[in-house]
């Protein structure tokens, strides 16, 4: 790298910085996108991953962080792998590896989420995952990825409903098809009771405060100026769950509208939620718009 100029210099260290690539990879894209760092981004992360994974290796992964007694990592081993990344489990990258494995649950992973998962990401072993953390982590900064990966973390973040219900099956029903007498009535109110645990895919709507931990999670990095007025403004004026379309069009709102709401339409057809909140930062000083 020496022979390059200092402003390639430079670009292969932001490259380096912000993607976790090596020089080599760094290189590559710049070349490939005629030097211009956004354009070498696209590059990057429209490549395909070309690393080769040993699927034995992944089963004695998967077995090391599974449930004893079920086929399926739940918390305890999330926990572990994150000890052994060294990560926080309320690092954004874990919501980005989750994204990779298609999690359906926060926290837990089945056995094929998590060998497909790291065979798209192409890693092996915790030493080789804990190496692309830094790329994974900036997969955030792509605007397509991170609408993808908002889009999965509302689903992801859902509770998981578990309800005991009872199925009562009458006893000797077709009796009263024939016999019309009271006589059997208390035969007739005999029931059959079964307790069935029904386990449901998630809520409908995210809990208010596990919407807004994973808004500040996810805005962390993107440095939306407004998220801790947003915060704010729904636990003072909405404080209930939040819906998958207040979900999605506050992304739309916070990529299409300015900070300062200059380009901000009263007649458009934003949800009222966000129209609330319009009205809010105005009330409250938070903006000043130019009318």
């Amino acid at each position: 790298m020496h022979k390059l100029g200092r402003g390639s210099r430079d670009k292969v260290q932001q490259f380096m910085a912000i993607t976790g690539a090596s020089e080599k990879v760094a290189l590559q894209a710049l070349k490939a996108s005629d030097w211009h760092l956004e354009g070498s981004f696209d590059y990057f992360y429209s490549q395909p991953q070309i690393s080769v994974t040993n699927s034995r290796h992944l089963e004695d992964l998967y077995s090391r962080y599974k449930e004893r007694d079920a086929d399926m990592i739940m918390v305890e081993g999330t926990s572990q792998l994150c000890n052994d990344l060294l990560v926080d489990p309320q690092d954004v990258v874990m919501l980005v590896i989750s994204w990779h494995m298609k999690a359906a649950t926060m926290c837990e992973f089945t056995r094929q989420e998590f060998i497909d998962g790291l065979q798209s990401i192409g890693v092996d072993s915790i030493e080789k995952l804990r190496e692309k953390l830094p790329s994974l982590r900036a997969e955030i900064k792509d605007d397509n990825k991170f609408r993808e990966i908002y889009n999965f973390a509302f689903a992801w973040a859902r509770e998981k409903v578990i309800l005991e219900s009872k199925l009562f099956v009458p006893i000797f029903s077709i009796v009263i098809v024939f016999i019309g007498t009271s006589v059997f009535q208390p035969v007739l109110s005999m029931k059959l009771s079964y307790n069935i645990p029904l386990i449901l895919q998630g809520q409908k709507s995210l809990p208010l405060e596990t919407a807004i931990g994973m808004w500040r999670l996810l805005f962390a990095e993107r440095h939306w100026p407004l998220i801790d007025h947003w915060c704010q403004f729904l636990q003072v004026r909405h404080n209930k769950a939040i819906s998958r379309d207040t979900w999605s069009q506050l992304l739309e709102f916070v990529k299409t509208i300015d900070p300062q709401l200059s380009n901000y339409d009263e007649e458009g057809a934003w949800p009222y939620l966000i129209d609330e909140f319009v009205e809010y930062l105005t009330e409250n000083g938070c903006v000043q718009r130019n009318k």
